[in-house]
């Protein structure tokens, strides 16, 4: 996932290379993904024992159950995103940050900003309607999990564009400069013939391709995880090793879900969580998208690793004492993969550059989401064991996941060849490759060095949205 630019508060205009060894500093706080998960988890046990607290209050909860429903699945993305915005705004004070484009202490004239601002929603509409074209044309996002998607979707869109127009016109007035990518793809269609900033329109258009792809995704899966995680029975969850690690590893995964559709939700100037440039590169868009639906080459496809397979459960079944170790292996990897999503806080995105990440699971590696969730996998399936079929389904299985592995370098190497235009991130590559420990064990283990990267003199960051 893509890390991405700096800010002002916890962001640094750092050199692309740092003689004193110091970390660069974060674009985000750890106290933003601390508050987020202490919300969720204070959702989840409300939603959880919901009759008991009902009882204890003298509530009439009548024979309802666990608030397990898909409505109570989005109070519980409310309940870990508003922490997250109140810890940015207050404490963090991001909105006070240079790379926002905003001057708080600029208010231009209604008349001196109303032909932009209408000319930015024409082209905020547009996108909006091309986006809800492609999920009206393709019939896979009415089916399944995504129908809540289409459905929620459906529900606040008239909202949305009702608050969308109070909204700019509010923002254009305290832009520094308010003709961004929005403003050229509505020039462009109000006014055909006029000069346009293409590059500024591409921008806009993939960073909106990002947020309309991943942000339908997101919310399909968050109603049948959380669900589930409220409803299991305690005594089910302590039945043995085996169970209480898979409930502990779907808490890790409702972690990091809930905290990514945040993330996709708020791409907003105002908190400084916007898209700075959403990845050029086709290649990286390719790499991106194959490892999620309806593009997605693993389960069911044809790097599908786990014909004739089981999970860890299954192999060491009889086993207890290592189900336990095999269970604290998976929770600690998992945990490594939401840490590394909460290290985001608001800012989570594939695809995008929204500020250099350096703190958390980051101050060890480049790619600790990557590394962790290919090794959970490798460790959870033990895919060179197979039910039927012998050493040769064994094989494949194994060269299959080897490929699957070889799919999340290729997109590592596509997201640093888009963030390495950046100073900041050529700064952090640059002192994670002395300093954290990943880079550093590879360079020992092979007994060669990367140089350090330079930043080339007329290379750019992009265009900001």
């Amino acid at each position: 996932m893509a890390k991405s630019a700096p800010s002002d508060a916890h962001e640094s205009a750092s050199a692309p290379t740092a003689p004193d060894g110091v970390r660069p500093r974060s674009a985000v706080s750890a106290g933003v993904g601390i508050v987020g998960l202490a919300g969720l988890v204070s959702y989840l046990l409300i939603a959880r024992f919901a009759p008991d607290i009902a009882a204890f209050l003298g509530i009439d909860w009548g024979t309802r159950g666990a608030m397990n429903g898909p409505n109570s699945a989005v109070a519980s993305v409310l309940a870990c995103g508003l922490p997250m915005v109140l810890w940015s705004i207050f404490v963090d004070k991001v909105h006070r940050n240079p790379s926002t484009g905003i001057d708080w202490g600029q208010r231009r004239p209604w008349r001196e900003t109303l032909d932009i601002s209408l000319t930015k929603l024409a082209g905020m509409w547009a996108t909006w309607g091309l986006i809800a074209l492609i999920y009206a044309t393709m019939r896979y996002y009415w089916e399944g999990n995504y129908a809540f998607s289409m459905n929620l979707l459906e529900t606040v869109a008239p909202w949305l564009l009702l608050v969308s127009v109070p909204y700019m016109l509010w923002l254009d007035r305290r832009m520094v400069e308010p003709r961004d990518g929005c403003y050229q793809f509505g020039r462009w269609l109000i006014a055909p013939g006029q000069p346009v900033d293409g590059k500024a329109i591409g921008h806009h258009l993939r960073a909106w391709a990002v947020k309309g792809f991943f942000t339908a995704f997101m919310l399909s899966i968050v109603p049948g995880n959380f669900s589930a995680l409220v409803t299991v029975p305690l005594s089910e969850i302590l039945a043995n090793p085996y169970k209480t690690g898979i409930w502990t590893i779907n808490f890790l995964y409702l972690i990091d879900v809930h905290i990514a559709t945040v993330g996709y939700i708020l791409t907003l100037k105002p908190l400084d969580a916007h898209i700075r440039t959403a990845n050029p590169y086709g290649m990286a868009w390719v790499a991106a998208l194959v490892c999620y639906p309806p593009f997605i080459l693993m389960s069911g496809g044809p790097l599908d690793y786990q014909i004739y397979g089981s999970d860890w459960g299954y192999w060491l079944a009889g086993h207890e004492n290592l189900l336990i170790v095999w269970g604290i292996v998976l929770v600690l990897l998992t945990a490594i993969y939401s840490w590394a999503t909460m290290a985001f806080g608001i800012r989570f995105s594939n695809l995008t550059h929204r500020g250099i990440i350096t703190h958390g699971p980051y101050m060890f590696t480049r790619h600790p989401a990557y590394i962790s969730k290919n090794m959970t996998w490798w460790v959870g399936s033990l895919p060179f064991l197979v039910t039927a079929g012998g050493w040769v389904e064994a094989a494949r299985n194994v060269v299959l996941l080897g490929l699957v592995s070889g799919v999340y370098y290729w997109r590592a190497k596509t997201e640093e060849k888009h963030l390495l235009a950046d100073p900041a991130y050529v700064a952090y590559w640059n002192w994670a490759q002395d300093h954290a420990l990943v880079p550093r064990f590879f360079a020992k283990l092979t007994g060669r060095t990367r140089p350090l990267i330079r930043l080339e003199p007329d290379a750019r960051v992009g265009p900001v949205a």
